[in-house]
């Protein structure tokens, strides 16, 4: 191999390196964003995704989030790719106590395994805590026929079958008018991530629907805390080139003192959490 190409070899590895560290930073993130905004709303977010659960909740009761428990079983699990799950304790309206096992898969491509590392966490986590749990799952990726929902094995007799329901983001493409109609913050959540999905690279068209996600916040009837926490969350998921943001915060700027509102960006040179550590659902 002569110099020319060696160097050459080394330059595209250096660039893929660099490439997977932007793309892992990036999906940090998106995990991030998720998980704060299902702590932020998380019954909101049952009752949206999963009313089926929902109903049997004592939310009035409270609820935990299992951080330092599901980060244990993680890292003894070592099942491949983490994505942005999350474990809550809640109680049921029989006062029973029940773990609830969140998985949001938000990388949007193919796992092979997927159904198997929900089978893991799941089971690891009752070996460990002895406590029930049952696992939840949101596929946030843009593949339609990507939709796991069991892991079995049989042999000779024995069968074992694990099921868990399942939400497919993508399918809220087909129900935009009921998503426009809902109250629900998880529905302007669900909105903003469809059109960061079918915007990239028209950066022309994600401004213009950025700016609309955020003026319909101010016409759903909700709360000023509300607001401001929707707003962060559009405003993190849905990246735009920096000039162009700058036209965003001066659009949404111009159209709050159009309504006489106080602003609700915060200026890039103070950064703050997307929401707060405490909810004011809790």
């Amino acid at each position: 191999m002569d110099v020319l190409t060696h160097r050459l070899l080394f330059e595209i590895v250096l660039k893929k390196e660099k490439t997977s560290q932007k793309e892992n930073t990036a999906l940090s993130f998106r995990d991030s964003v998720w998980k704060e905004a299902i702590k932020a709303f998380f019954e909101e977010f049952l009752w949206f995704f999963f009313p089926q659960i929902a109903k049997e909740i004592a939310f009035e009761a409270g609820y935990e989030f299992l951080d330092k428990e599901l980060d244990k079983i993680v890292q003894d699990a070592e099942v491949g790719k983490r994505f942005a799950d999350m474990l809550a304790k809640v109680y049921l309206k029989n006062g029973e106590e029940t773990w609830l096992l969140i998985h949001i898969e938000v990388q949007g491509y193919y796992e092979k395994e997927f159904a198997l590392r929900m089978f893991i966490y799941n089971y690891r986590i009752f070996d460990r805590y002895k406590k029930p749990v049952v696992s939840l799952a949101i596929l946030a990726d843009t593949k339609e026929g990507f939709r796991p929902h069991e892991y079995c094995f049989s042999f000779g007799g024995f069968e074992q079958r694990f099921r868990f329901p399942v939400v497919k983001l993508l399918d809220y493409k087909e129900r935009w008018e009921e998503l426009e109609a809902s109250k629900n913050p998880f529905a302007v959540i669900v909105m903003t991530h469809l059109k960061e999905q079918e915007t990239k690279g028209d950066y022309d068209k994600r401004l213009f629907w950025k700016i609309k996600l955020v003026k319909e916040l101010y016409k759903r009837g909700y709360r000023k805390e509300e607001i401001l926490l929707l707003y962060k969350f559009i405003d993190w998921l849905v990246s735009l080139p920096k000039e162009l943001n700058e036209e965003f915060h001066k659009e949404i700027i111009r159209y709050e003192k159009k309504l006489q509102l106080s602003s609700l960006y915060t200026p890039p040179d103070k950064p703050e959490p997307i929401f707060p550590k405490k909810n004011h659902y809790a």
